[in-house]
């Protein structure tokens, strides 16, 4: 009868044994796995950090153990987004971005059984994308070489921007990081070879898949002791020389032109009365000649 009575007792104290073994062993399991490396902890990346506002992106949660069937749990801060079971393959979470909060910091939880694990933080950025970038070129020419200082800038576009030269559509520079909004120099030395050489540069920043290019400046041919590149060199300079020649005699004969006119316009204008004046002079004239004439007779 005590044995009867007390049959579920025992099976009671079994069952909790045998749980809490089992938890054991699952904790220790557990542990085992994160000390060998068996289970690490999973891993939450995007092709770019870097992106536009109002972009698509997918975010990937990946684990090194392609054996294990593993829970995996996305969150946006404290935000759930999603749960995902898999074996092998990462989990992908699609989604836009379209303000500040959809940044992040976004982070990755995988779980097998009761063991649990976490990635990193994971967060975008903002940037706009580079503008064609404007190529300026100055040369000076000896007898046997050409000097030439290549200058590119993108007016727009998040910094820092790189900046490569390209002569055809080979790179004779390395990238040039700019991290103000200032033209990238590069300097070069060419042999005069009579050939037209065409360069062009391009910006980029971090944005992928962005980058833009210049136009083409097309380099004059140069034979012999002729310069055409120095003539158009110099053509801006011939042209303000003419201004300014212009403008110091507009200045030299204005104030003379003016002086002129108000001479004109101070002289006398009575011209009726001439006629009367030298009527009177010529009868004073007759009557001087005839009193003369009678004194002497």
């Amino acid at each position: 009868m005590w044995c009867h009575l007390n049959k579920p007792f025992f099976m009671q104290q079994f069952v909790g044994i045998f749980s809490l073994l089992t938890s054991q062993t699952a904790a220790l399991d557990c542990e085992t796995m994160k000390k060998t490396n068996e289970f690490p902890s999973p891993k939450v990346y995007s092709e770019t950090d870097v992106i536009m506002k109002g972009q698509n992106v997918s975010l990937f949660c990946s684990n090194q153990n392609k054996s294990l069937q593993i829970t995996y749990v996305m969150f946006r801060g404290m935000k759930h987004l999603g749960t995902w079971d898999g074996k092998g393959e990462p989990m992908i979470f699609n989604l836009r971005i379209s303000e500040a909060g959809d940044l992040g910091p976004y982070k990755c939880k995988t779980q097998v059984s009761n063991c649990s694990r976490y990635s990193q933080e994971f967060s975008f950025t903002f940037a706009n994308p580079v503008t064609t970038p404007v190529l300026n070129i100055s040369a000076f020419q000896t007898e046997t070489a050409r000097y030439i200082t290549l200058r590119c800038i993108s007016y727009n576009g998040s910094l820092p921007i790189n900046y490569t030269f390209f002569e055809k559509d080979v790179a004779i520079s390395p990238a040039i990081s700019k991290n103000v909004r200032e033209p990238a120099e590069f300097n070069l030395t060419e042999r005069i070879t009579g050939e037209r050489e065409e360069y062009r540069c391009k910006a980029k920043n971090r944005l992928p898949n962005h980058a833009k290019y210049s136009q083409p400046f097309t380099m004059p041919s140069t034979g012999g002791d002729s310069c055409p590149f120095c003539l158009q060199l110099l053509l801006p300079g011939l042209l303000l020389l003419l201004i300014v020649i212009i403008l110091m005699l507009a200045f030299w004969i204005l104030p003379k032109y003016k002086a002129r006119k108000a001479m004109r316009d101070n002289a006398p204008r009575n011209y009726g009365n001439k006629p009367m004046e030298v009527g009177i002079y010529a009868n004073v004239c007759q009557n001087q000649a005839a009193g003369i004439i009678h004194a002497r007779w």
